[in-house]
């Protein structure tokens, strides 16, 4: 027992999210980036967009806009967006499904509900991760990796109190099958109350927890984190902990996200992430020149 606890992370903070307008005004919750904490390498933005349910004609989305020098991953989980892009790239996000969008050397793309989940309305509820690029794949060619849901590996527990998601990395013996740039853990995972989990994280993954809907307890001190928080972990073992009190009245219901830190310098202007404030100012004049291309309805 004491070996085992040797090797779980405990906590090294608690970041709770701020409520903001993006895109053509849709409301979203960000641990990160603001004010107080702007990154985790090697990540740079976590929004919740929703649970929101919408009326008729009610749902809003961010027209084109450019990104260069990182990573976008769109999970949703409920309602339907479409996604058009200065690639000549289409597409429709359903529930469960992911698009994980390496921008590299740039791309004009557009994230709108899809047209006849604009017009009857419904439940609009997904999380959009943007995930640093190294130095030396910057200016690589744009790439989609677009899994349907069914595609996704999903696990439950033997007694059925755990179910994962397996996005990016391995859990329960199930591993995602989506391709990453670098070493990224990205798991879902409900909790029954009195259900636990321990996953192994690497220890010099950089690991947060951010909490959809739920309060659970977190590291081996066990502490508490609440819905809509960020719980991070420190670097102090290779396994984190986390469980559902017994005497919860709903599952815990919550991502797991670690990655390997890059360690290189962040200049980020928008939508642009790059290494140098020279480098900023050639994306800037590479998008207002059209060298990004830009959509063809």
């Amino acid at each position: 027992m004491t070996v085992q606890t040797q090797t779980l992370r405990t906590v090294a903070g608690i970041i709770n999210s701020v409520e903001t307008l993006e895109g053509a005004g849709f409301l979203v919750r960000r641990p990160f980036p603001k004010s107080s904490f702007s990154q985790f390498d090697p990540f740079l933005l976590l929004d919740e967009l929703g649970p929101v349910n919408l009326k008729p004609g009610q749902a809003k989305g961010a027209p084109d806009h450019p990104h260069r020098g990182f990573e976008t991953v769109s999970y949703m989980l409920d309602g339907r967006l479409e996604h058009k892009d200065s690639e000549g790239h289409t597409g429709v996000l359903n529930p469960g499904d992911v698009q994980w969008m390496t921008a590299g050397a740039g791309v004009v793309h557009s994230e709108m509900p899809e047209s006849e989940f604009t017009r009857t309305g419904g439940r609009l509820h997904g999380i959009q991760l943007w995930v640093n690029l190294p130095q030396r794949d910057k200016m690589i060619a744009p790439r989609y990796q677009e899994i349907g849901a069914a595609q996704i590996p999903v696990v439950q527990s033997s007694d059925g109190s755990v179910t994962v998601r397996a996005i990016a990395g391995e859990a329960l013996g199930a591993k995602a099958v989506i391709e990453t740039r670098t070493s990224i853990i990205y798991l879902h995972f409900t909790l029954q109350p009195g259900a636990s989990v321990v996953q192994r994280v690497p220890k010099e993954y950089n690991a947060f927890a951010y909490l959809l809907d739920g309060s659970g307890l977190f590291g081996a001190e066990q502490e508490r984190g609440n819905d809509g928080q960020m719980v991070m972990f420190a670097h102090d073992g290779d396994e984190v902990a986390i469980a559902n009190p017994a005497d919860a009245q709903q599952p815990l219901d919550f991502l797991l996200i670690a990655g390997v830190p890059l360690n290189e310098p962040v200049v980020r202007y928008g939508p642009f992430v790059m290494n140098t404030e020279v480098e900023i100012m050639q994306a800037l004049e590479d998008y207002q020149n059209g060298r990004m291309g830009r959509i063809h309805v």
